[in-house]
């Protein structure tokens, strides 16, 4: 390597040193516990050598995980509660199908949490987002004697009363849309705001500024919203001065390390003289390239509903909602290899390049996933489905690579913005005929910042399949562990 590769290098490690000191270091002066319970994962937090703390049950939402609701955890823990965080079936890594209802894991996370010995039993709240909400308000409702307050984040519905749950604070980002009005509705049946909190009778609807579904867990706004409204309910005042940055020492950890991608990997992927010709051949008409993008995607839209044929689209393969992203991305990617026309034969280098590839990936994005924000370790079941996944992305990254062989650094980034475009507009019509597929509106943002990472590799290999075979097997683990496991 260069000399200037070399001190990218050194500045990439550094970056990912401090990322990692300061991710452990969110966990000094707390009590962290791994649990399993009747087949239950779950994680337990409190603050080190206290007694006789109020605790806390955290519930995630649909496609989420324990990990995704550290942020309330370790504010709540830092501030004098203990708190216990869970997988529901189906989730994260629960190896349980997923449930009906969701009661049981929750009842299943309570008795951890009060047999845990910081716990004080008579003091105990409930906090949940999403999906997780409208199970916590449940138990808030049904078990009010229990529980003294109850925080439900993006909430979906419960039957509130102005007596159940006790002191409810509903929240909602300001970019939810829908979530506000549903927020409104309930604390209108709840009774409208209301401040007698030492009555169990506190109602409050807190909106948070610039927040949509997913970053709204994130906030510092809405970690200390939340906090308040415990400590008023438990007549306490917390004195922590922690702000939970866990999520900017991960963005901090995943630019190191694509810096030092970006050092390594070209040093040993640089394509043959031969595989570069072949290429050029077939990307020289931008009409080519834009019109198959852009036909495929819109073409993979109509087809699954036609392939659907009433069955159960949003259970597909065994994964609820990414098996048909997986079956779009299928048909999208065979109907754009189809009208590129041309098909490149695989290398054992460049396949070793893709499998290399998928591993640094998976380290970078996933190995500070596991603590930050997602259960990146696959049980086996999920394991089991990856293969197909990925099997299933594959010709979409083919052609994606096919596509951008040899064009300049400006082209990739328009290419970028293209690609992101037909996908977004794509998913977006599958969706207007397939709505038991909704829950990917709330994913649509997400698919720019992954297209965005894989142009990135492309620029870096300059590789046909070496960029699509790592990026097949790395989306696909990406999916296999973030969506909820079928019945």
């Amino acid at each position: 390597m260069s000399r200037k590769r070399w001190v990218v290098l050194a500045l990439a490690l550094l970056m990912i040193g401090l990322a990692w000191v300061g991710v452990l270091g969110a966990r000094s002066g707390l009590v962290v516990r791994q649990i399993a319970r009747s087949d239950v994962p779950l994680i337990y937090l409190a603050p080190q050598n206290q007694t006789r703390v109020p605790g806390v049950l955290i519930a995630h939402g649909f496609a989420g995980s324990k990990q995704l609701m550290l942020g309330y955890g370790h504010v709540l823990a830092h501030a004098g509660y203990g708190v216990m965080l869970w997988d529901f079936s189906g989730h994260g890594g629960s190896t349980l199908p997923q449930r009906d209802s969701l009661q049981a894991d929750l009842q299943v996370a309570y008795e951890a949490l009060v047999a845990q010995p910081e716990i004080d039993a008579t003091r105990l709240a409930l906090l949940g987002h999403s999906m997780g909400s409208g199970s916590v308000m449940t138990a808030g409702i049904q078990q009010a004697d229990r529980f003294a307050a109850t925080v439900a984040i993006s909430p979906t519905g419960a039957k509130v009363t102005p007596e159940s749950p006790r002191n409810l604070q509903l929240q909602a980002g300001s970019w939810e849309g829908g979530f506000i009005t549903n927020a409104e509705r309930l604390l209108d049946r709840a009774g409208g705001e209301n401040e007698n909190l030492a009555a169990g009778q506190g109602r409050s609807l807190v909106l948070i500024p610039k927040a949509e579904h997913i970053t709204i867990l994130f906030r510092q706004a809405s970690h200390q919203a939340a906090l308040r409204w415990l400590d008023a309910t438990f007549g306490r005042q917390s004195s922590s001065l922690y702000i939970d940055r866990r999520m900017a020492w991960y963005g901090l950890h995943l630019l190191g390390w694509l810096l030092a991608m970006g050092a390594i990997l070209p040093s040993f992927a640089r394509s043959s003289p031969a595989l570069s010709q072949v290429s050029k051949f077939q990307v020289r008409s931008p009409i080519r390239r834009w019109g198959s993008l852009l036909v495929s995607a819109l073409a993979a839209s109509g087809t699954i509903p036609l392939l659907g044929g009433g069955k159960n689209l949003a259970a597909l393969g065994g994964v609820q909602v990414g098996g048909a992203v997986a079956l779009w991305f299928g048909i999208a990617g065979i109907l754009w290899l189809g009208l590129l026309t041309q098909f490149l034969r695989p290398t054992l280098r460049a396949l070793l390049l893709g499998f290399s590839v998928f591993a640094l990936l998976w380290i970078g994005f996933g190995l500070m996933a596991q603590l930050v924000w997602l259960q990146w370790w696959l049980i086996p079941t999920r394991l089991a489905l990856w293969p197909w996944l990925a099997l299933g992305f594959l010709p979409w990254f083919l052609a994606s690579g096919m596509a951008q062989q040899d064009i300049s650094g400006g082209s990739r980034i328009v290419w970028w913005l293209g690609q992101s475009i037909a996908l977004v507009l794509g998913i977006f019509l599958m969706l207007q005929f397939s709505p038991q597929l909704g829950f990917l509106y709330i994913l649509l943002p997400l698919f720019p910042l992954f297209m965005a990472l894989f142009a990135y590799v492309a620029a870096l290999l300059n590789n046909t399949w070496g960029y699509a075979l790592g990026c097949a097997l790395f989306f696909g683990w990406a999916i296999a562990a973030a969506f909820p496991l079928a019945s």
